[in-house]
């Protein structure tokens, strides 16, 4: 199933015209895949921009083309001889920030298609390196044999494809590796032990799995706004400057009942409205 089919279900089962995910997870992927709906899908830039964590696992000695279990094998070269003490050693160049090239089977944009659609038709995608962040990457299991697998969790910045990790652990250990197992653990704020299913959704109605928008955005800075304000942001009508009042960057924009307003940008005490907000019960 992918991202897009999870967006289409969960429009159907809310009635909802508008709904949106925070950031695509592979068709061979499980886990944590947040949807939006109505205004809050505005939104979804903010949470899309959060660290997600995962749980991985590598199988080594193989690579195909998609850089998971669902493609087509390229190369066989079994490592028999593969321990969990040289993979635990690789792993730490793969820490912090790194330059990543994504995988040819991908949901990046190429000349305003996506990527793994020319890849399917036989076209040659040749995708630039990204910078990414890996802040934890962590070897839970070794199970060694022909074609060893290792079991990784690790926490990773936008961007960062886990597929392309496997991929270059692989060309470090000189064996090949691909993605047998993925499972999306987190976004954000929000953890697997919070998700549900569509199954459950359809059983218990979309309310009842509702977040308050303002959860997907709890890394950003919160600003309550006057009464008067108030009402001229509701008319697109930024606040004045107030030096010491917003701290630079991204920032929620709340009337005095708790209410989000807006999205803002501020720098050196002016604020800039970025999106402005229509009454949430309408």
């Amino acid at each position: 199933m992918t991202s897009h089919d999870v967006v289409a279900a969960v429009r159907r089962l809310s009635g909802q015209r508008r709904a949106g995910h925070a950031g695509t997870l592979d068709p061979a992927a499980a886990g944590v895949l947040p949807v939006a709906l109505g205004q809050a899908t505005r939104l979804l830039e903010y949470l899309a921009g959060t660290d997600k964590a995962y749980r991985a696992e590598v199988t080594f000695g193989r690579r195909t083309d998609t850089l998971d279990a669902a493609g087509r094998v390229l190369e066989e070269r079994p490592a028999p001889g593969l321990s969990a003490d040289r993979v635990e050693a690789l792993l730490a160049a793969f820490r912090g920030e790194i330059l990543q090239v994504p995988p040819a089977y991908a949901a990046v944009r190429v000349g305003g298609e996506r990527a793994h659609r020319l890849a399917r038709r036989g076209v040659a995608v040749q995708l630039p390196p990204r910078r990414v962040r890996i802040g934890r990457l962590e070897l839970l299991d070794f199970t060694p044999g022909r074609f060893p697998r290792a079991m990784l969790d690790l926490v990773c910045s936008k961007g960062t494809y886990v597929r392309s990790l496997a991929r270059d652990l692989g060309e470090a250990a000189r064996t090949g590796a691909y993605v047998s197992f993925l499972l999306r653990l987190r976004v954000g704020p929000f953890p697997v032990e919070e998700a549900c299913t569509l199954e459950e959704l359809g059983r218990d109605g979309v309310a009842a799995h509702l977040s308050e928008v303002r959860s997907m955005l709890g890394g950003v800075p919160a600003v309550t706004v006057t009464a008067a304000e108030a009402a001229l942001i509701r008319n697109g009508v930024a606040p004045g400057p107030a030096p010491g009042r917003y701290p630079d960057g991204p920032v929620q924009l709340l009337d005095a009942e708790g209410m989000l307003l807006a999205m803002g940008e501020a720098r050196q005490g002016v604020c800039r409205l970025r999106k402005v907000l229509g009454p949430w019960n309408s």
